[in-house]
């Protein structure tokens, strides 16, 4: 990492939770890329997180693989920045206990995320969901990292881990850092159903694994501008969808001009979604090709991901020394004997 230590110490995270969708590529791991390079930069997937919904334990480990080679795909450098699996580096867990001492329960029952979560799965509102910003607070300080790129939803979640070090600095003496978010510059994505954001759960988006088949079959019945039930009705290209994803993949002047022709009915909203399918696969098709390659080899992955526990746990035993030399606490790694 030589060539980014001027850079601020950047930290984030991604779960192994589901298929990997535009919402994820646009709204995470594209960002990852544009920063990489200004930052310190150590990049996580979050397993342990992912278990606080109900999982497939023969098909998580591959969920994880899967998650790693399209990140690299995408275009993280793995001489550039850290790549590596949360459960590979345990100091996350311990500092997430030595955390919840001085995390107030009220701060975490203001948690929205725990709220939605909760009611949109009632019947499964197990502690670890509630816990959950707390291990999200060790996963950032635990590299004493000053940046972290969010989306608006995670935000709440960010302040609580600034919280934390307060906390904990005020008790135990400075220390950690106040992390600082840097909002993603692309907005939320909604999904096919334009009525929500693009999520694995409500299965509305469209996977990076998909074939351009696919995809097509799904934007084909995709919701767009209601305005809109005939050709000749003209739409408000702003409150349609479709058009919102042309802000991403459709470069000026062409977005600007299916914008107009919407506005006048000169376009039909199947010809504008097949123009979205070409620049879809256009930008996307690569990427696929990257990730096919990444997963054939099996070994080189492995090494990348090996490589990177290794790196993020030589900084993540300093900081937890530090911790339990400040509060008190004897013995070696995870309880061990002095």
């Amino acid at each position: 990492m030589a060539a980014v230590l001027g850079g601020k110490r950047l930290f984030s995270g991604i779960q192994p939770s589901g298929m990997v969708h535009l919402g994820n590529y646009e709204g995470a791991i594209r960002n990852w890329v544009s920063l990489q390079s200004g930052h310190e930069s150590l990049f996580c997937i979050v397993d342990w997180h992912a278990l606080t919904q109900r999982h497939d334990p023969e098909g998580f480990r591959e969920r994880v693989l899967d998650l790693a080679a399209w990140i690299l795909a995408a275009g993280i450098d793995p001489d550039r920045s850290v790549l590596f699996v949360q459960s590979d580096v345990p100091e996350h867990l311990e500092l997430a206990w030595y955390f919840a001492t001085v995390c107030p329960m009220g701060e975490l029952q203001r948690q929205t995320q725990f709220k939605d979560k909760s009611q949109h799965d009632p019947d499964n509102v197990n502690a670890a969901l509630f816990t959950y910003p707390v291990l999200q607070a060790a996963d950032i300080l635990l590299y004493r990292a000053e940046v972290v790129p969010v989306g608006e939803d995670q935000v709440q979640h960010l302040e609580l881990s600034r919280e934390v070090a307060r906390r904990w600095n005020a008790r135990y003496g400075d220390f950690f850092p106040e992390p600082r978010p840097v909002l993603t510059p692309a907005k939320r994505i909604l999904g096919l159903d334009g009525g929500a954001k693009m999520s694995k759960s409500k299965g509305n988006g469209i996977a990076l694994a998909e074939t351009p088949g696919e995809v097509w079959a799904k934007l084909r019945v995709a919701k767009t501008d209601e305005r809109r039930q005939r050709r000749s009705d003209p739409g408000v290209p702003e409150d349609c969808n479709i058009y919102s994803l042309h802000g991403i993949y459709t470069p000026d002047p062409r977005r600007d001009e299916l914008g107009r022709l919407c506005r006048e009915a000169g376009i039909g909203c199947l010809d504008c979604k097949k123009v979205l399918a070409e620049n879809l696969e256009a930008a996307v098709g690569p990427v696929r090709e990257r990730h096919a390659a990444w997963k054939a080899d099996g070994q080189r992955l492995g090494e990348v991901l090996g490589d990177g526990a290794a790196r993020a746990r030589a900084l993540a035993a300093g900081t937890v020394a530090e911790v339990r030399s400040r509060m008190g606490i004897r013995g070696g790694p995870l309880g061990g004997g002095a």
